[in-house]
């Protein structure tokens, strides 16, 4: 189950904000979490992991643009169907505990979100 707050929980319309999948392996999980028209600068955008597999995500939406500028054009937005703009958090739970010290993400240019969280191994 995740948690929304902010803008995030208000994306109402289009593209929903904040959609988790979560897959796992034996060895690890990958999640994947959309976020349509969030600013990707580092400075904002930020992904806290914690060791009982715990995913906190905080960011802001920009997608206010009423216009946008693309190659030299113009184009006057007629509907908005992206999340409001404003900050805001996604969190959600692993299925298992995680080595949080373990963990690649990569935010494409196509508003996905993917984490891969190795599994904490179990000490016998």
């Amino acid at each position: 189950m995740a948690a929304l707050t902010g803008s995030a929980l208000l994306g109402q319309v289009g593209s929903f904000m904040g959609s988790v999948d979560i897959a796992e392996s034996e060895d690890a999980y990958v999640f994947r979490v959309s976020f349509p028209g969030v600013a990707r600068d580092e400075k904002v955008f930020r992904c806290d992991v914690g060791p009982n597999g715990r995913i906190l995500i905080r960011g802001v939406s920009v997608t206010e643009e009423r216009k946008v500028h693309r190659k030299n054009m113009v184009f006057k937005m007629q509907t908005q169907n992206l999340c409001p703009p404003g900050e805001f958090t996604v969190s959600f739970q692993l299925p298992g505990p995680i080595d949080h010290l373990n963990l690649s993400c990569n935010f494409g240019p196509d508003g996905i979100f993917e984490g891969i969280a190795k599994k904490k191994q179990q000490v016998l």
